[in-house]
């Protein structure tokens, strides 16, 4: 690519990312959907050590070049299911950042858990308004709001480190939202083997569950390459990964169960990273 054409390219997808703009449809590297996501220094570690933590809304997998994903909800579960404190965490233009000390050998689980309300109405004057917040501030809506419509949305993005031997304590579902339930340990995954994975809503099964997983390093690729896979009545999917690398995973999910019961629907999501080793 000549240098002319490097400077088009540049020029195109600052107007895409700052005025929002689909300028670079036609271009091989066109701007892809936002997406969340939590990536670690390493996943691996043979004995206890630190890492880094990068967190991130993207347009490429795993690039920072758009918001930084907040920290207020970090939660880490430690290889004997006790919560592990983050140091140095900062949040910066386009990705947060802290740093995890892998104290004691085993596996932990790093994450993102939110669970928000969102409502619009109308006001005394006829007004359409929107509001959002938690279960705990739903009393800030108006006692006179008219046609209601409130809704719950609840996200988790997730990844997963081991220091050691690996162990499954951390990776136990809370029983709320969308969860991965790992039969396969998430930091046993190599290219080439298979391997499966299990999701539960409110920590039953999850069956017929749309999972999509989309291997890094998109912005380098004209092709998405993502795997399209459904749940299982089990809510398992078998799936083999073809290349090494690190992998980005969503599932979905849509109901009238909001787990508040002034919501007449709910969105669940899921979201995790992976690192694939070499076989």
């Amino acid at each position: 690519m000549n240098r002319s054409k490097i400077d088009a390219l540049a020029a195109a997808k600052r107007i895409s990312m700052h005025a929002g703009v689909a300028l670079l449809a036609c271009l091989p590297l066109a701007a892809k959907a936002h997406r969340a996501f939590i990536v670690p220094s390493e996943t691996v570690l043979s004995a206890n050590g630190w890492i880094t933590v990068d967190a991130a809304v993207s347009n490429d997998l795993f690039y920072f070049n758009h918001n930084p994903l907040r920290l207020e909800n970090l939660k880490i579960t430690g290889p004997d299911g006790a919560a592990v404190a983050a140091t140095n965490v900062n949040t910066g233009k386009f990705r947060s950042t802290f740093d995890l000390n892998l104290a004691t050998n085993g596996t932990y689980k790093i994450g993102m858990v939110n669970d928000m309300l969102m409502a619009q109405y109308e006001d005394e004057k006829g007004e359409r308004k929107r509001w959002r917040g938690s279960a705990a501030t739903l009393s800030e809506l108006p006692a006179n709001a008219k046609n209601l419509q409130l809704s719950q949305n609840q996200t988790r993005v997730e990844t997963f480190v081991t220091a050691g031997k690996p162990n499954d304590v951390a990776l136990k579902p809370s029983g709320s939202g969308l969860e991965l339930v790992p039969v396969t340990h998430p930091n046993d995954l190599f290219a080439g083997e298979p391997a499966t994975f299990g999701f539960v809503l409110d920590g039953k099964p999850a069956a017929n569950v749309k999972v999509t997983v989309v291997p890094g390093a998109s912005r380098y690729r004209n092709k998405q390459n993502a795997m399209e896979l459904t749940t299982d009545s089990a809510g398992r999917v078998a799936l083999t990964f073809a290349d090494p690398g690190m992998y980005w995973l969503q599932a979905q999910v849509q109901d009238d169960k909001p787990t508040v019961k002034q919501a007449r629907q709910r969105r669940a999501s899921y979201v995790a990273t992976f690192e694939v080793l070499p076989p």
